[in-house]
């Protein structure tokens, strides 16, 4: 089986270097790009990309930017390293379309389990179908029908909508979705899932009025 292939992205040779090196002992392949534009010439020319790791602060077009150009083609899984903090900076990240937040200084082997776990999510191959209300989830394919007509999801929407449909009816607080979709104990703002659902809202046109807010609590799929 073919190794698989991470995009690393960061205009520190030495951060690359230390991120290449715990990936590489974890027997991943691992592509490098030192500016935004490289990162996305490297993407759209090599086959089979199964992560990209995506510094934000870079020279000729920052990891919002790649992020915004890589989605148009691409709903590859990015996790997106930064040294602010500023929650504004992360929504900015999840509105379009990043999987996964880490600030720097961080821990490489914390950097490795998140990789992990969000490749063991998007390469799952299990073979299942949901269908709820005229939505219908391919979860094998990736793919989301509403009334027979596809739509696009990022994956972090995707799985979000795979749990409120696989929950319907049940009253989800954030914290649990965080918990659940993102895998892991989030300490940032809640806002992060409300930007997710707004998003998904929309996608889903009229359907997405089935994903009801609860006040002060959370959220609730009733179809």
């Amino acid at each position: 089986m073919d190794a698989i292939k991470i995009l690393v992205v960061d205009d520190e040779s030495r951060m690359r270097k230390l991120v290449r090196d715990f990936l590489m002992k974890k027997e991943y392949e691992v592509l490098e790009a030192s500016d935004g534009e490289q990162a996305v010439d490297v993407f759209m020319e090599t086959k089979d990309i199964a992560l990209i790791i995506l510094d934000v602060m870079m020279p000729k077009l920052d990891g919002y930017g790649v992020a915004q150009e890589i989605r148009k083609v691409s709903n590859v899984p990015i996790i997106m390293l930064t040294a602010k903090s500023d929650e504004r900076d992360e929504l900015k990240g999840f509105e379009l379309g990043v999987d996964e937040y880490i600030t720097k200084p961080f821990s490489p082997k914390i950097l490795v389990a998140r990789v992990e776990a969000v490749l063991r999510r998007s390469l799952s191959v299990e073979s299942e179908t949901l269908s709820v209300a005229g939505i219908e989830m391919d979860i094998s394919a990736h793919i989301v029908k509403v009334d027979g007509e596809p739509i696009e999801l990022s994956y972090k929407e995707f799985e979000l909508l795979n749990y409120f449909l696989v929950n319907r009816g049940v009253a989800l607080s954030r914290e649990k979705i965080l918990n659940n979709v993102w895998n892991y104990d989030y300490f940032g703002d809640a806002r992060t899932i409300d930007t997710h659902v707004k998003k998904l809202r929309s996608k889903l046109g009229s359907k997405g009025d089935m994903i009801k807010t609860i006040w002060g609590m959370g959220y609730k799929f009733e179809g």
